[in-house]
């Protein structure tokens, strides 16, 4: 009689948690099968959110790194269709080359429909144009490391701004000279330091110096470079949680990185205004996407993707710095 009471007593806390367990299922599951029995405004969220949001307008911060005359700044105005990026250089001056990396940010309010963006472009003369490019990649790192720096300085301050500025970059397109061979050791190294603090995004410039054979060809030899070297570019593979952001970014996936033209000319084709450029041959459209694929660049930093560069960078690459850099002040 004495052995059976333990297993009696064993058997009976079984018995009450797969009560509790099963409790919230049926209460759960109560509310997704709820219909309303009438018109209650919870749809009315979106414009408010929608209202809110265009009256303080967006900020967006892209940096675009690559070697001299490979067109970074014709591309940039081609994507958001203005004089948004530095000029070359003046018209009865000679362009130098900087001996070192230099930075340079300029900061444009863009409007379009009723919403507006404050757009800082990023551009970096005198990336890989020495002979020797040691450490060319300093500057860079420091720049974007300065501003998760000042957004932390921010952020824990006791009494902060309703609204902090954002200077974080949240997408840097690598500029791979049109070579047709492997990717450089330089540009390996650069995409491999830089794509572990920042959302890295690698186009082949100037595509339209290469034919369709080389062009596919090249772009085989970088995916195989970037998968080798376990480079991971945007969008990366780890932050898909939903399916059908898997299926679209495997797409993207498939064409990085993309052969982009760059053309800030207008020329008639067809009874038509394209942007392009006029070769002996004909006119290359940017625009259309059997000549390049610049439309494809365009959707991935604008049109598809521009919120979730951002939320990347505020919820992985400044978090991870946060986290460093609040350890490090909190060691003795």
């Amino acid at each position: 009689g004495s052995s059976m009471e333990p297993e009696e007593r064993s058997m009976e806390p079984p018995a009450v948690l797969q009560e509790e367990e099963e409790t919230p299922l049926t209460t759960a599951s109560g509310p997704t099968g709820c219909q309303l029995f009438g018109y209650v405004g919870i749809e009315a969220v979106l414009d408010q959110m929608k209202i809110k949001t265009m009256k303080t307008g967006f900020e967006f911060n892209i940096m675009v790194v690559g070697q001299s005359g490979l067109g970074k700044s014709t591309m940039v105005n081609t994507l958001f269709k203005s004089k948004v990026s530095r000029k070359a250089s003046q018209p009865n001056q000679e362009e130098r080359i900087p001996k070192t990396v230099q930075l340079q940010s300029i900061t444009h309010v863009i409007e379009e429909k009723g919403v507006k963006m404050k757009l800082t472009v990023t551009d970096t003369p005198g990336f890989g144009d020495q002979i020797n490019n040691e450490n060319c990649w300093d500057p860079i790192i420091k720049y974007i490391n300065e501003q998760y720096e000042r957004y932390l300085r921010e952020e824990i301050l006791i009494t902060r701004k309703r609204k902090i500025p954002d200077t974080r970059v949240h997408g840097c397109v690598y500029f791979v000279p049109p070579t047709g061979h492997w990717l450089r050791p330089l540009d390996l190294e650069f995409m491999r330091r830089l794509s572990k603090i920042v959302n890295v995004v690698p186009v082949i410039a100037k595509a339209d110096t290469l034919t369709l054979e080389e062009r596919a060809e090249f772009k085989q030899r970088i995916q195989e470079d970037l998968k080798t070297h376990a480079i991971s570019v945007y969008p990366q593979e780890d932050f898909d949680q939903d399916p059908d952001d898997r299926v679209l970014n495997d797409r993207i996936r498939e064409k990085i990185p993309f052969a982009v033209v760059g053309a800030d000319q207008e020329h008639q084709v067809n009874g038509k205004r394209v942007l392009g450029r006029k070769t002996k041959w004909g006119i290359i459209e940017v625009e259309n996407p059997a000549h390049c694929e610049f439309p494809l660049l365009r959707d991935l930093l604008i049109r598809s993707h521009l919120q979730d560069l951002k939320d990347i960078t505020h919820n992985v690459h400044y978090e991870s710095y946060r986290v460093r850099r609040l350890n490090e002040s909190n060691r003795p």
